[in-house]
């Protein structure tokens, strides 16, 4: 099962800098912006709300919208995802075309002190879900540890702009994994840990592609086997006894 949360940008279409800032200058810090209401923090609402009024119309189930970290940019949340992102992200390009005010734009267009914009791809198996199901996800983030390199290179274009381990990001080079750590690779929800029973990858970049991203997801957990010794390695190095 898979629970994709698509972040985006939205950039004035005449001037290319982000919906809501000055032109040619910057808002307030960061912090304010994050699922606030008021036209003087939330930017792009109508948007938004458009956007997903015409997903539900359409019969995809949106599970939740909300405005992000940096101003100007928002989320949309696709749960379970039975339709994959681009059909979601079509639909935003499609709404954003039709208001002349605004474009959109992938993963960091800014440098700074602001966030980029990601596509978190929550996951779980059945048997993650089900009693024991800790012990499957630890398995299944020492499997992540080990192909962390080939994961970065199929989860979107310019990746290593967001990836910074600043702005609740883990660092493109290394791989981490934490309960409720938004600054780690993989977040273990605070409930999951509790309950003993999914995971979230935080790696992929907003523009990358859900299919590939969800398959990789499913043959490095599922079908990809390490050797013993490197298995061993990688448990010892994350703390994870499996």
């Amino acid at each position: 099962m898979f629970g994709i949360e698509q972040e985006y940008t939205l950039m004035q279409r005449d001037v290319n800098w982000p919906l809501g800032w000055p032109v040619g200058g910057y808002p307030g810090p960061q912090g304010p912006y994050y699922c606030a209401v008021g036209s003087d923090k939330s930017f792009g609402r109508d948007i938004s709300d458009a956007h997903y009024k015409a997903c539900l119309y359409a019969g995809i189930e949106i599970s939740g919208t909300n405005g992000e970290v940096m101003p100007g940019s928002g989320s949309t949340r696709l749960d379970p995802a039975l339709v994959l992102m681009q059909e979601i992200t079509y639909g935003l390009q499609d709404t954003f075309s039709r208001e002349s005010r605004s474009k959109l734009v992938s993963c960091s267009p800014l440098t700074g002190d602001w966030n980029g914009a990601g596509c978190h791809t929550n996951y779980s198996t059945l048997s993650m879900r089900e009693d024991g199901g800790f012990d499957v996800i630890k398995k299944a983030i020492l499997n992540l540890s080990l192909r962390h390199d080939l994961h970065i290179a199929a989860y979107g274009e310019g990746n290593e702009r967001r990836l910074t381990g600043l702005h609740e990001t883990a660092s493109i080079s290394d791989f981490s994994w934490g309960v409720a750590n938004r600054g780690c690779s993989i977040r273990v929800g605070r409930e999951t840990e509790a309950k003993g029973k999914g995971i979230c990858d935080r790696r992929p970049a907003s523009n990358m592609d859900p299919y590939t991203v969800t398959a990789l997801l499913a043959e490095t957990t599922i079908l990809w086997e390490p050797t013993l010794e490197a298995e061993a390695l990688a448990a010892k190095k994350l703390a994870l006894k499996v």
